[in-house]
């Protein structure tokens, strides 16, 4: 069988919860492979939500083995609470397995990272202590669960904060931490979580010998990739199919399918370049009916039309061969829809999605309108069901990228989804 990445194509929130859920109940194992709580993926399962950060979207099967990757950081507190709320409702966290390889996020990085969000620089993160988190594990100074489990973390700990406590207090004119208390406190996180720490490569690598069916759920999108995002508005780690070789430890030679997930329309949350922005009644329109607020921070979400010219380019590095379209049911009752097919700066058509966020900014769409549809699409499992123009709508979409949508997302339920 074969192990699939399944990865957002746009700024994140296009639904890969919703698509990792419903494509778990044929897998064997679920991998979150990069990001932390930063990332929010939302679930209906019946009548209920479930709202994931940490968890993989798998968790609800039991016979699902939801894997943390060691790529991931992770929110001790954060966690804990998120397999509790589950608990709470009558599902099991008894499948789940940490990489004892995780680096830790602690309260010095959701400090570092709230004060950095104060200054000129900031690029609107969720202020969760994701990019600060990554950079120690970058300059080999984080805190892994396994430095905790062989009793090493104090005196590392110890060390870099005499770093850490230089920059809270003589440039942020914060508050220092003390060590004693911050080891004692990643001791007692690390002993509420211990049960599920093991070595998750080696579980991964067995399930690919033995041809389970291994899903890897991405987090972020293309566009907030750390190298081929809209740098600096980004996140910290890889979002695409790379980062789930070194996020997780599984050989390339096992990845033999890359999905695609694609909003119908586009979003954007925090700071950075925005070509098909909407600041208007149809804008403000797509933000209402699409409940388009964010799973982990609840800022209102920036919307706009779909943009196939910055998917063309995330199509291409990602390789993905099928795409997963979401949030179809939500274009209902607009008369036209408009789609962008190009950038242009000044007169100049652009041949390449621009490497310079700068650049990017100065980039103004060039678009195609296509009729919309009034009919209420909610739930339709079949698409020769579909409007006249909405399945025109989606040819359009797969001519485009020259990738199928073999997935359709008609409403925010499980089984409200067609399969082609």
């Amino acid at each position: 069988m074969p192990a699939t990445v399944l990865m957002g194509l746009q700024w994140g929130d296009e639904g890969k919860g919703k698509i990792t859920d419903y494509l778990a109940r044929s897998s064997d194992m679920v991998v979150r492979f990069g990001g932390g709580d930063n990332a929010g993926h939302t679930l209906k399962i019946g009548g209920e939500y479930f709202f994931n950060h940490l968890l993989p979207s798998g968790i609800l099967y039991r016979n699902v083995k939801c894997v943390i990757g060691n790529g991931v950081v992770v929110n001790p507190d954060v966690l804990r609470k998120e397999i509790l709320k589950i608990m709470e409702k009558g599902y099991s966290a008894e499948n789940l397995c940490i990489s004892d390889k995780c680096n830790i996020i602690t309260e010095y990085h959701l400090a570092l990272d709230a004060m950095s969000e104060k200054t000129n620089s900031r690029i609107g993160t969720t202020k969760r202590g994701i990019g600060p988190a990554y950079m120690d594990k970058i300059g080999r100074s984080g805190i892994r669960f396994c430095d905790i489990a062989n009793g090493t973390y104090a005196e590392k700990l110890a060390e870099h904060l005499d770093y850490v406590n230089f920059i809270l207090v003589k440039y942020y004119g914060g508050k220092a931490v003390r060590a004693q208390a911050a080891a004692e406190k990643l001791f007692k996180q690390y002993n509420a979580l211990k049960k599920y720490v093991c070595r998750t490569e080696y579980l991964v690598n067995e399930y690919a010998r033995k041809n389970k069916n291994i899903l890897f759920e991405g987090a972020q999108g293309a566009f907030l990739d750390i190298d081929f995002g809209t740098y600096p508005f980004v996140t910290s780690s890889s979002t695409y199919p790379g980062g789930a070789v070194t996020g997780s430890g599984l050989p390339p030679k096992y990845i033999t399918k890359v999905t695609g997930v694609v909003k119908a329309y586009t979003t954007r949350v925090g700071e950075g370049p925005f070509p098909t922005e909407l600041k208007n009644a149809d804008g403000e329109a797509l933000r209402k009916k699409g409940g388009e607020y964010g799973t982990t921070t609840g800022r209102p979400r920036r919307t706009g039309w779909l943009d196939l010219f910055s998917l063309k380019y995330s199509v291409m590095l990602s390789g993905a061969s099928n795409i997963a379209l979401t949030k179809l049911d939500i274009l209902s009752g607009f008369k036209t829809i408009k789609v962008a097919t190009a950038y242009k700066i000044g007169r100049k058509l652009l041949e390449h999605f621009p490497s310079d966020a700068g650049m990017l900014g100065f980039a103004k769409p060039v678009y195609e309108e296509l009729p919309g549809w009034k009919e209420d699409i909610s739930g339709i499992k079949v698409f020769d069901d579909l409007p006249s123009n909405a399945k025109k709508y989606v040819k359009f979409i797969e001519r485009y990228l020259g990738t199928p949508a073999n997935i359709i997302s008609s409403g925010a339920g499980r089984y409200n989804t067609i399969e082609r």
